[in-house]
C-alpha cells in the first residue's frame, strides 16, 4: 500500500520559517516526481511546488513553483529516504493552509488531475 506521510507542520509567526518533510512508502518511487500543493478553508487545492526525478534524457531535475511562493519556498528531495521536503521562509498570513505532499511518476504537471498518489496533509499556520 503506497503511503505518502507529512510532517512538520504547526504554528509559526509572519516573517518565520518551517520545514515541511514527506516520506513516502509502499513502492519504489524511482523515476516519480514529487510535489506539495495546498488548501486554504474556502478554496481550492492550490499548487506549491514540485521537482521531478531527473530531467528529461536524465539531467537536472526540472523544479517549479507557484507564482505566490517563488523566492520564500524551496523544495528538495532525498531519493535514497523516498523523501520530499518544503522550506518555507519568510512566511506570510496567506501561507496558511493544509499541506499536501503528491506523488507520480514521470513529469506531472501543476494539474491537480495529474498526480496519482495524496498524503493526509498537514496544517500550517501563520499568526500575523
Amino acid at each position: 500500500q503506497v503511503q505518502l506521510e507529512e510532517s512538520g507542520g504547526g504554528l509559526v509567526q509572519a516573517g518565520g520559517s518551517l520545514r515541511l518533510s514527506c516520506t513516502a512508502s509502499g513502492r519504489t518511487f524511482n523515476g516519480f516526481g514529487m510535489g506539495w500543493f495546498r488548501q486554504a478553508p474556502g478554496t481550492e487545492r492550490e499548487f506549491v511546488a514540485s521537482l521531478s526525478w531527473s530531467g528529461a534524457g536524465g539531467g537536472t531535475p526540472l523544479i517549479y513553483y507557484g507564482d505566490s511562493v517563488k523566492g520564500r519556498f524551496t523544495i528538495s528531495r532525498d531519493n535514497a529516504k523516498n523523501t520530499v521536503f518544503l522550506q518555507m521562509n519568510s512566511l506570510k498570513p496567506e501561507d496558511t493552509a493544509v499541506y499536501y505532499c503528491a506523488a507520480a511518476p514521470g513529469f506531472p504537471t501543476q494539474a491537480i488531475w495529474s498526480w496519482q498518489y495524496w498524503g493526509q496533509g498537514t496544517q500550517v499556520t501563520v499568526s500575523s
